[in-house]
């Protein structure tokens, strides 16, 4: 069975609408006949919350600690309190989608890997089978039920879960802001991917034969500005002012330093890896989060025409990604 293909969506900074685009991305590609699993791994379940019902949710965080639970901290637990390897946990299906359940136990975990990922430099088998329990639990998972792809919706910072979570990915998509702050959030960006690539690398090269290790090589597969205003049918003058900043900086700052470690991990500077483009969709978006589905598949809305634009947009960037992986 083939290896589903696993996205990051990723960026560090804040508020730049990681879970809906996840979300919405991953419904285009089901509307395109692609089998989807989302994986929340941000301890702040975000993307449970948008997809379950509140009372389901708070079902799920209070059982999670039982062997019969049902989220990601059920399912790495055993590891954690070093009583065995990961448990086997039941997907759960949203119309055409499968989750993986967010909990907010796993920032100890996250907490736990940092421990690992120290050890798995003294070659310590604990440490390897720590640092690759969420990678393991997606290979167990698609081995029961074949995925085309595989999304990560991850929390806003650069620690280690999101460090495992990254160099487990065939892919990741940066999704930016049109403001100042995630101009300079690119900055750092980059430059912590390839220390993370590199660290990897060694460990792998030190690490006892047959130990689990990750494959550490996450290629930058493009950027996505959203949430930007428009002006009749272009993005308005002021964030049309730092789009420009960003695109020069996504090269600067994350292709070139990518490509100084593996010129296949990222674009040449002849290439604009912008994947498309999202507008604020504002209410419509809220309308969306409400329901917990797909922004045109929203019904409490009454622009039919806006829902049709944001479909396009994202079936848009889910061609590209069918296109490029």
């Amino acid at each position: 069975m083939s290896r589903p293909t696993r996205i990051t969506i990723f960026n560090h900074k804040g508020g730049v609408g990681k879970t809906t685009l996840t979300v919405n991305i991953a419904s285009a590609l089901a509307a395109r006949d692609k089998s989807v699993l989302l994986v929340d791994t941000d301890p702040q379940c975000n993307l449970t919350s948008y997809l379950l019902a509140d009372d389901i949710v708070d079902d799920l965080l209070d059982h999670s600690e039982d062997s019969s639970g049902g989220t990601i901290w059920t399912a790495v637990k055993p590891i954690f309190d070093r009583v065995g390897v990961g448990r086997h946990i039941e997907l759960i299906n949203v119309r055409d989608l499968a989750l993986v359940p967010g909990d907010i136990r796993l920032s100890e975990f996250e907490e736990f890997l940092g421990e690992a990922w120290t050890d798995s430099y003294k070659r310590r088998l604990g440490g390897l089978h720590a640092v690759s329990a969420i990678s393991n639990l997606v290979t167990n998972l698609s081995a029961e039920r074949q995925f085309d792809y595989v999304f990560f919706d991850t929390g806003p910072n650069i620690g280690p879960l999101n460090r495992v979570l990254l160099l487990d990915s065939d892919y990741f998509i940066i999704p930016v802001a049109c403001d100042l702050f995630s101009v300079r959030a690119l900055g750092t960006l980059g430059t912590t991917l390839a220390k993370w690539i590199i660290d990897v690398r060694t460990i792998s090269s030190i690490a006892p034969d047959g130990a689990p290790v990750l494959r550490g090589t996450p290629t930058f597969l493009g950027y996505i500005p959203q949430r930007y205003r428009v002006y009749g049918q272009t993005m308005a003058r002021q964030p049309t002012r730092y789009f420009r900043q960003i695109r020069r900086r996504v090269y600067t700052d994350v292709s070139s330093v990518l490509r100084k470690v593996d010129k296949n991990l990222a674009p040449p500077s002849t290439v604009d890896p912008k994947i498309g483009g999202v507008k604020d969709f504002a209410s419509l978006t809220q309308a969306a989060q409400r329901e917990g589905v797909a922004i045109w598949e929203c019904s409490t809305y009454s622009r039919p025409e806006e829902q049709e634009l944001a479909r396009r947009v994202f079936d848009e960037i889910a061609k590209h990604i069918v296109n490029e992986t």
